[in-house]
């Protein structure tokens, strides 16, 4: 198992709530649009590292448009920015039936797919932004693959995690992975613990909130940074602005 499947793995029983709980919690920016949704309701969480696509308007003569699917590896998540239209598709039946034969573990998109049946009748899951007939060959074609993509403001990096499910979509940068799966898990732990007390009767949801000090596993923490002179120790707090950017 490679590494970037091992980390997948353990993101595998996350849910995107969670996930995205722990994002908030270290400041990181993740989120996806909420324009973005999954085709029905799928009932588990899907995970993979993100191979990324970016598309843009065709030129003339166009360009290729969905033959990169031939690189994709078993187990990725193909992250296509289209820059969020929907008047064109991306994604249609054969490409989910090529991506399902391939074991690919999902598409997610900022723009549009088509031929959804398809993907309904195989459970392929997609997250898109739209459904739409036209064809986006002569309209968009493919600029870029494995390179940083930007799907409504939040930047996705050839391999970050991707957790997907029917919340939401959520990106995890590859190198801040691990801390956002210990915070994710302890976000789990305390809510086991207080479903645990109200099914048993055992205090009132607030009270269990307080004892576990639950509210505080969601807020974000406060990064500081320390500078030392000869006379003076100073402490200063990073701006919202710079700790949304965090990603490094």
């Amino acid at each position: 198992m490679t590494e970037k499947q091992d980390l997948s793995a353990q993101f595998a029983n996350i849910g995107s709530a969670t996930v995205s709980d722990a994002l908030d919690k270290l400041a990181i920016p993740g989120q996806l649009p909420d324009t973005i949704k999954p085709l029905t309701h799928y009932k588990t969480p899907t995970v993979g590292p993100a191979y990324t696509v970016r598309y843009v308007p065709a030129s003339d003569p166009p360009g290729t448009t969905g033959d990169f699917i031939d690189d994709v590896a078993a187990g990725d998540v193909v992250v296509i920015d289209n820059d969020g239209r929907t008047d064109c598709t991306v994604w249609g039946d054969i490409m989910t039936q090529y991506a399902g034969l391939r074991g690919i573990a999902a598409t997610v998109i900022h723009g549009a797919c088509r031929d959804v049946d398809r993907a309904l009748s195989d459970g392929y899951p997609v997250f898109s932004a739209g459904r739409y007939m036209r064809t986006g060959k002569d309209r968009v074609q493919v600029a870029e693959t494995g390179g940083v993509v930007a799907v409504g403001g939040v930047r996705v990096d050839h391999g970050d995690i991707v957790v997907a499910d029917g919340d939401g979509v959520v990106v995890v940068p590859r190198g801040r992975a691990r801390d956002v799966l210990d915070v994710a898990r302890a976000i789990e732990k305390s809510e086991q613990a207080i479903r645990d007390m109200i099914v048993d009767g055992l205090t009132s949801l607030a009270e269990a909130r307080a004892r576990l000090n639950y509210h505080s596993l969601q807020r974000r923490r406060e990064r500081t940074t320390t500078a030392t002179t000869a006379t003076t120790t100073t402490t200063t707090t990073t701006s919202e602005e710079e700790k949304m950017e965090d990603r490094a």
